[in-house]
């Protein structure tokens, strides 16, 4: 399901104070940085990821959320935040 404009906002506002919970370094997205979203996403639901200096940020960030089943909410400079509904005893009301 595609994010509204005010459910993007609102997650922003809800990832503001978050620290970068996963890095994405040279490799890309690689497997085992998918997997790490995965379960980081299943545990908080919202997270915010770093990537390294010179990958586009914007377009493995949108790979990451496809590949994560994840919506992409926002992408700063190299940090993204991705949003995940938990299966299980959701926190986040969007």
């Amino acid at each position: 399901m595609p994010l509204t404009a005010r459910q993007r906002r609102s997650l922003r506002a809800l990832a503001h104070p978050l620290d970068p919970v996963v890095m994405v370094g040279g490799q890309g997205t690689t497997p085992a940085v998918v997997k790490q979203v995965r379960a980081a996403l299943e545990a908080h639901e919202l997270i915010k990821v770093r990537f390294a200096e010179g990958i586009d940020a914007r377009e493995l960030s949108a790979d990451l959320a496809t590949r994560s089943s994840a919506e992409l909410a926002q992408v700063i400079g190299r940090v993204a935040v991705l949003y995940r509904r938990r299966k299980k005893d959701p926190t986040i009301e969007i």
